[in-house]
């Protein structure tokens, strides 16, 4: 039988590749090594609290332990700033207000009159917004196969709903969102793609999220 030590040390990648799995539908700002940090406390609570006659490999047993504290970490963390959350809403808010009045997707310039700002702080306000990602934390730990029946069907349902809403966008914010959530491009990389900075990305990237929360009201 391997001593508890042996079995930390030999996990340790395990460790890091759950990590990495998590990291790839989390927001910029989550730091990967904070969750192996977790998930190393995770692991050696595995080691202190696994029997051998259990049933379960150490393997499997640790695997669910050290997931499991690095989902409570970001449950106990805000998913979002408070700040982000509240400014997601209030451009949410100012695109379908524009849009029901125009009867049209609005411009950035529109959008920022409907808000009564300036174009220039109202693109700051999308930087911002732009922290926000399509997935909520509660479906980070999804993979195939371990929903119930009616969540699949929930699942799906929500998927062809995103997929929907993403085709009602303008063309550029549509390319962005396929570039950065199928491609897995980085703002530089859609850049150089789109022929924009950076930062312009970034501001693209916050509106579509905004006008994706109108139009996903009933699943988030």
């Amino acid at each position: 039988m391997q001593q508890g030590g042996d079995l930390v040390s030999l996990h340790l990648p395990l460790v890091k590749r759950i990590a990495n799995h998590l990291a790839v539908k989390l927001p910029s700002h989550i730091e990967i090594d904070d969750l192996i940090q977790v998930g190393l406390i995770g692991l050696l609570k595995a080691k202190e609290d696994y029997q051998a006659d259990s049933g379960a490999t150490f393997s499997t047993y640790a695997t669910i332990r050290i997931r499991g504290a690095m989902m409570d970490e970001l449950r106990a963390r805000d998913w979002l700033p408070r700040s982000v959350q509240k400014n997601l809403g209030k451009v949410a808010k100012a695109v379908q207000g524009a849009e029901q009045r125009l009867g049209r997707a609005p411009t950035d310039s529109e959008v920022a009159i409907e808000l009564g700002i300036s174009l220039g702080d109202y693109h700051e306000l999308l930087g911002d917004v732009s922290l926000a990602r399509l997935t909520p934390v509660e479906d980070v730990e999804t993979v195939a196969g371990d929903l119930e029946p009616d969540r699949e069907v929930i699942e799906s349902l929500r998927a062809t709903a995103l997929s929907d809403a993403i085709k009602e966008l303008p063309e550029k914010e549509q390319l962005m969102m396929s570039l950065y959530y199928v491609d897995n491009l980085n703002l530089k990389e859609i850049g150089l793609v789109l022929e924009v900075s950076e930062s312009r990305v970034s501001q693209i990237h916050g509106q579509a999220i905004a006008r994706l929360k109108t139009k996903l009201s009933d699943w988030t």
